[in-house]
């Protein structure tokens, strides 16, 4: 079955710009690019320009995350994950990347920095109330299970 599809306009604002692509039929993360080459040092972190600018339809918004191999093999990721561009944006799209890694890491112009998933918006009405439910997990937060 084919995924339906919404229509997602991204303005080039950097000649070297690349609009973002799947990789394959069915990918949830489209992969964007770096328009800039830096190096990333061990325990710090760079916000990355993609030379993108997004018109997200209302009701919508992209979620910045990580690419699992850079994760894996360097140690590097994205810092706010998923970070969220709101449909009211229209500056650049940039990517916080922090390398947690041991080693420099280069990024080049046109290298693959992030995935961008499209996602429905669910709005909350907000109200006050001097009560709520029980429940059975009550207060129980961090490592409550007992499991790891």
């Amino acid at each position: 079955m084919k995924n339906k599809l919404m229509k997602l306009s991204f303005k080039r604002i950097h000649p070297d710009a690349v609009l973002p692509s799947y990789a394959h039929e069915g990918d949830a993360g489209m992969d964007v690019r770096s328009v800039q080459a830096l190096t990333i040092q061990p325990g710090r972190r760079a916000l990355v320009k993609t030379g993108l600018v997004a018109e997200i339809p209302s009701g919508y918004e992209i979620q910045v995350r990580p690419r699992s191999g850079l994760a894996f093999k360097h140690g590097v990721t994205v810092l706010n994950s998923p970070g969220t561009v709101d449909s009211g944006y229209r500056g650049e799209i940039g990517v916080i990347l922090a390398n947690f890694g041991d080693e420099p890491f280069p990024v080049s112009v046109g290298d693959r920095i992030a995935q961008l998933v499209v996602s429905p918006v669910t709005q909350a009405e907000i109200s006050e109330t001097s009560d709520v439910s029980s429940s059975e997990r009550g207060e129980g937060g961090f490592g409550s299970t007992g499991k790891a």
